[in-house]
């Protein structure tokens, strides 16, 4: 399937809490957070034969993708938040920032729990493992491993001893805390999507897929009880603070009260329009929240079932809900990627942390390494990033359509961006605003690219022509023709004098910038050309294709050089390192990973995990744009988790003993 660019579709993560629901997801999935990745790559000099493997974790995240899960500490000072990004977030709830992640997991975290006396937090994932953080430091404990699944839900005992964890592969787990030792297994039910301890810690309630809900007695492992009376999967399960009732969720909307002594169902909550995704009890246990896919926050009077308010205001599903200790507020987390408090007196929302929409199409360094922008998709905003920081400095709007190309200019005060809206438009860097808008083509402006001396700037369209601009002016130069198919990607040589096109013809033209004039055309694809770039010094071009492979072409000659093979998918993009040495190419989902290659012997020399590995496939996102950074030292990739990836490269760029 092929994407409005002429590319080849990509994948989208699927929460954990609701893989089973991807096509009806998928609909309202396309506003989440982006966030910004900072990671480490550790590995030898490009002279040696062996390079270290292994997916590394993030050294820091800043923003938010999809919210699956928040918690309070027991104190209420600060929310700790999971969701679609690998990364854990620690929440000020004065100041309302993010003032740590904690970085490990390799995929998703759906579930997080801080300990009784709020000095750890636990935190599971879709790598299939759970990990035990010092909130103060934010160290890593220690990593929980048995699961063969995703771990969809996390929970400390009331003493804080145990651990309980709920997984796709069909168990429940007790882990002590203490030694990270598995106490005991409790399985044979099928997908769990939740567990809950009793306040007296004597039981735990896991919430099952198949529509029904286990009582376990803790000290002996036992099934005490089953409870049947859900028609539908997704149950959410919690306690009362008194623990004789515990609320359950359900996909049909409806949520369940049951006498834990009795097992009996006594009464049922009717008013979400959607499967109901998360289930709270206020400290008091008169109120109980409940957080749904109808985008809906409800407040319920436990004692007579009644609705007392709905609290409105997320654009995505609600997938989790906590009333604060004492009980004054309610944080909500969503797949709009946000996470909003709300005064449950009265239903007011009193703040609201992250909510940029997009996934990152396209990302593109400044000239002297200090900002990084990031073209979106799905509402046609540029975010210019601080890179030391990774704080959002600011946010580019005017373009009515998805961007899919930035680039700075050579002297950093200009920002291009080519967009779906048919138009480019150029930016001052330092204001933020729109300088000029360029027209012109007649489709999708899928590329955009500056002379190395910043007077032109290159478009390409998928109208199958290049335009060339004077920038000082906006007035288009030339047109250059030849093309059959979208041209996806063009590039200037370091020396100006040669344009290269990328297109859906399968072919790379290059053409003479000054006279237009067609020099050559590179033909050795089988399927269509999504990226092109020139060597640092000019001698050669590389080429991503549909057809999976990775190009290198002698530019003087035309010839083919090398194949590169290694992605599963398309090469979406390409990028060569400043010194030449390295070569980067991001693939798309499933694929998942970005490769760099030794540009000198064709090897792979290291595969970057960027998204997740699942099967559940939607045909929307194209893949992972590369960039490095002017020093070399950093490599940026947009992420199907709604991140940007930074990528250090120090150790693979030294040079070899």
């Amino acid at each position: 399937m092929f994407n409005r660019f002429g590319r080849e579709a990509s994948a989208q993560c699927i929460s954990s809490s609701s893989r089973r629901w991807t096509v009806y997801r998928f609909s309202r999935f396309l506003g989440l957070g982006v966030a910004l990745v900072f990671l480490t790559l550790a590995a030898g000099g490009l002279g040696q034969v062996s390079w270290a493997q292994g997916q590394l974790p993030a050294v820091r995240t800043l923003g938010l993708s999809e919210v699956q899960s928040v918690a309070f500490t027991p104190d209420g000072r600060y929310l700790a938040a999971g969701g679609l990004s690998s990364a854990v977030y620690l929440i000020d709830t004065d100041s309302w920032t993010v003032i740590r992640t904690f970085e490990g997991h390799t995929e998703c975290v759906p579930s997080v729990s801080f300990s009784p006396d709020g000095r750890l937090l636990a935190s599971g994932s879709g790598d299939r493992t759970i990990k035990l953080w010092d909130v103060a430091t934010g160290q890593e404990v220690r990593t929980l491993e048995g699961h063969t699944d995703w771990v969809n839900s996390v929970v400390f005992s009331p003493d804080g001893r145990l651990l309980a964890s709920g997984s796709s592969d069909g168990t429940i787990k007790l882990w002590d805390v203490a030694t990270g030792q598995e106490v005991r297994t409790l399985g044979g039910h099928g997908y769990a999507s939740s567990v809950s301890f009793s306040p007296d810690g004597r039981l735990l309630a896991s919430g099952l897929t198949d529509g029904t809900i286990e009582l376990w007695d803790v000290p002996t492992g036992q099934e005490v009880r089953t409870l049947e009376g859900h028609t539908r999967q997704f149950n959410p399960v919690a306690f009362s603070p008194d623990g004789r009732l515990l609320a359950s969720g359900s996909s049909n909307g409806t949520i369940e009260l049951w006498d834990v002594t009795t097992g009996q169902e006594v009464r049922t909550l009717k008013g979400h329009t959607y499967p109901v995704l998360s289930v709270a009890f206020s400290p008091d246990g008169r109120l109980l929240a409940s957080g749904s896919c109808d985008f809906t926050v409800k407040l319920w009077d436990v004692a007579t079932g009644q609705e007392v308010r709905a609290l409105k205001g997320h654009t995505n599903w609600v997938n989790s809900v906590v009333f604060s200790p004492d009980g004054r507020l309610l944080a909500s987390g969503s797949g709009d990627g946000t996470i909003k408090l709300w005064d449950v007196t009265t239903g007011q929302e009193v703040r609201t942390l992250g909510g940029h929409i997009g996934y990152a199409s396209s990302v593109s360094f400044s000239p002297d390494g200090r900002l990084l922008a990031s073209g979106f998709l799905t509402d046609g905003t540029i975010e210019l990033w601080d890179v030391t920081t990774g704080q959002e400095v600011r946010t580019l709007e005017g373009h009515t359509h998805q961007v899919n190309s930035v680039v700075f200019s050579p002297d950093g005060r200009l920002l291009a961006s080519g967009s779906s809206d048919e138009t480019i438009k150029l930016w001052d860097v330092a204001t933020g605003q729109e300088v000029r808008t360029l027209e012109g083509h007649t489709f999708l402006v899928t590329s955009v690219a500056f002379s190395p001396d910043g007077r032109l700037l290159a478009s390409g369209s998928c109208d199958f022509t290049v335009k060339l601009w004077d920038v000082a002016t906006g007035q288009e130069v030339r047109t250059l023709k030849g093309h059959t198919g979208h041209v996806n990607s063009v590039a200037f040589s370091p020396d100006g004098r040669l344009l290269a096109s990328g297109s859906g013809d399968h072919t790379i033209k290059l053409w003479d910038v000054t006279t237009g004039q067609e020099v050559r055309t590179l033909e050795g694809h089988t399927r269509q050309v999504n990226s092109v770039a020139f060597s640092p010094d000019g001698r050669l071009l590389a080429s991503g294709s549909c057809d999976f492979t990775v190009k290198l072409w002698d530019v003087a000659t035309g010839q083919e050089v090398r194949t590169l093979e290694g992605h599963t998918l398309s090469a979406y993009s390409v990028a060569f390192s400043p010194d030449g040495r390295l070569l980067a190419s991001g693939s798309r989902q499933p694929d998942g990973t970005v490769k760099l290659w030794d540009v000198n012997t064709g090897q792979e020399v290291r595969t970057l995990k960027v998204g997740f590995t699942v099967n559940w496939v939607v045909n929307y996102f194209p893949g992972y744009s590369v960039a490095f950074s002017p020093d070399g030292r950093l490599l940026a990739s947009s992420s199907h988790d709604f991140t940007i990836k930074l990528w250090d490269m120090s150790d693979l760029l030294r040079s070899p003993e």
